[in-house]
């Protein structure tokens, strides 16, 4: 397999897949840890970071659902660049944000974490970076490479027990999905970290392994159009693929326009930037290795005392 067939392979995938084109990343406070220098110091990402939060202030985005307020943050992101690989880097494991570019997985990332603390009436970078670090990583912590969420089901489960997100996929019609998943630990060659640190390659087999034994489900590709009156704004979509070692191909969220259409608003490899796309169910379709999808729901945040529940 060659390089140009290895990035169609893993385009859009929830590993963190090693790309050509890398970003230029920005490193922020991850938590309670340093502050970490960036070729940018920061300061594109923080515009955009900034000019967004203003306008969802202005427009109150905190007092919608949650679902609502990411479909808006959503929309601000579209145009944005596609951008390959922004969360690799050599050294240790830190907790990049890169707002200048993006791929499928940090484009929901970005979106969650941005209503997640508008929700909670916290609006700083800082509270920013330390959201995404406590959905990004394991439990909320980050240790090192190995306690990124690397694969998006990891992800999911993971998030659904910090109550972040809840996998509706089974009570909307969802099917038993069984994942197979070991990409990383068979090829470690395109992951940096997994190049620079290989004693990481045990761990990332036993977790994978860890994922393996777990039950899954996902609605196949011949239920999507039944289970899309289900959906709504906000939802974040996995779509499942047939492709050796892994379990999605793909990831965006629900975006359902005011005549009830439901389309796939997402970063795109392919059209080399974030947009509002085509109906969910055609997208799935017109890609043949792509075979149904799981539905994780954003869960509601109350912890702003001003706010109303959702």
């Amino acid at each position: 397999m060659n390089r140009r067939e290895f990035l169609l392979l893993t385009a859009g995938t929830g590993v963190s897949a090693f790309f050509l084109h890398f970003a230029r990343p920005n490193f922020a406070k991850c938590g309670n840890g340093p502050l970490f220098s960036s070729l940018f110091e920061g300061s594109e990402t923080n515009e955009i970071f900034s000019r967004i939060i203003k306008q969802a202030k202005e427009g109150e985005w905190a007092f919608l659902p949650i679902g609502e307020c990411m479909g808006k943050l959503g929309i601000q992101l579209t145009g944005t660049e596609y951008v390959g690989g922004t969360l690799e880097g050599k050294g240790p494991e830190v907790c990049r944000v890169d707002l200048t570019g993006l791929d499928c997985v940090t484009f929901y990332e970005n979106v969650l974490c941005m209503a997640r603390i508008l929700k909670k009436g916290k609006t700083s970078f800082d509270d920013f970076i330390e959201e995404l670090t406590f959905i990004r990583y394991r439990m909320g912590k980050l240790t090192d490479y190995t306690s990124r969420l690397h694969y998006t089901s990891d992800w999911i489960c993971d998030n659904e027990k910090k109550k972040v997100v809840r996998d509706i996929t089974r009570e909307i019609g969802g099917e038993e999905f069984p994942i197979q998943v070991s990409f990383m630990s068979k090829h470690p060659r395109y992951y940096p970290a997994l190049k620079e640190f290989p004693e990481f390659i045990e761990t990332i087999t036993r977790l994978e392994q860890e994922i393996n034994k777990r039950k899954h489900w996902y609605v196949p590709q011949e239920k999507i159009i039944q289970a899309q009156k289900h959906l709504k704004t906000g939802d974040i979509i996995a779509l499942a693929t047939n492709k050796e070692g892994l379990d999605y191909a793909h990831t965006g969220l629900v975006y359902q326009e005011e005549r009830g259409t439901i389309r796939f608003l997402h970063a795109s490899q392919e059209r080399g930037k974030a947009l509002l796309d085509v109906e969910i169910e055609e997208y799935i379709q017109s890609v043949k290795t792509h075979i149904g999808m799981t539905v994780a729901r954003p869960c509601p945040v109350s912890h702003f005392k001003n706010l109303q529940h959702d």
